[in-house]
């Protein structure tokens, strides 16, 4: 898949992919054992040209295989990559946040269980490094050296966001921890 995003951001260029609104409601559906097209039009009430444009991409994009199931006629089915299942975290922190903050007077309509013991599970960032659990206050990011120097060879600007002194100012706010 040829990125047309201009923005030097691993988000930006993910969004391209599972940015729009049906594409995170097809995988949802997919990591639910949805596998067939007419199923996910069932399943999501979304018009057949849509659906087809959104399995197309996350077939291109490597989220997606498509396989046969049924030769006469030919019809397919929409298999979950290793790269699909690798938006399981990302699925479920929406739907924990959705849960949090969008959740009617009925509360949450899914729960999320460990399938071995029943235990509900919740997503967290933790530091590869000591382990510990991470706030949005504890979290900060640069630009990779060798992304500077592949741009830097290529005689390109390298462009910074956020800059560095409002990453360094983001730090210092009252209540949040400095390094």
């Amino acid at each position: 898949m040829v990125s047309h995003n201009r923005q030097a951001c691993s988000i930006a260029r993910a969004l391209e992919v599972v940015g729009e609104r049906w594409t995170l409601l097809v995988v949802r559906d997919a990591m639910l054992g949805v596998t067939r097209f007419d199923a996910f039009l069932k399943s999501l009430g979304v018009a057949r040209n849509i659906l087809a444009d959104r399995l197309s991409t996350l077939v291109e994009a490597g989220v997606f295989e498509r396989v046969p199931y049924q030769q006469r006629p030919l019809r397919h089915e929409y298999r979950l990559t290793d790269r699909g299942r690798e938006l399981a975290p990302v699925v479920l922190a929406l739907m924990e946040w959705g849960d949090r903050h969008r959740a009617d007077e009925a509360g949450p309509p899914r729960l999320a269980e460990h399938e071995n013991c029943g235990g509900p599970v919740r997503t967290e960032v933790h530091c590869t490094r000591c382990g510990g659990p991470l706030t949005e206050a504890e979290i900060s990011t640069r630009l990779s050296p060798h992304y500077v120097a592949h741009r830097q060879r290529q005689g390109r600007e390298v462009a910074t966001w956020p800059s560095d002194a409002t990453a360094a100012a983001r730090r210092r706010r009252p209540g949040r921890r400095t390094r």
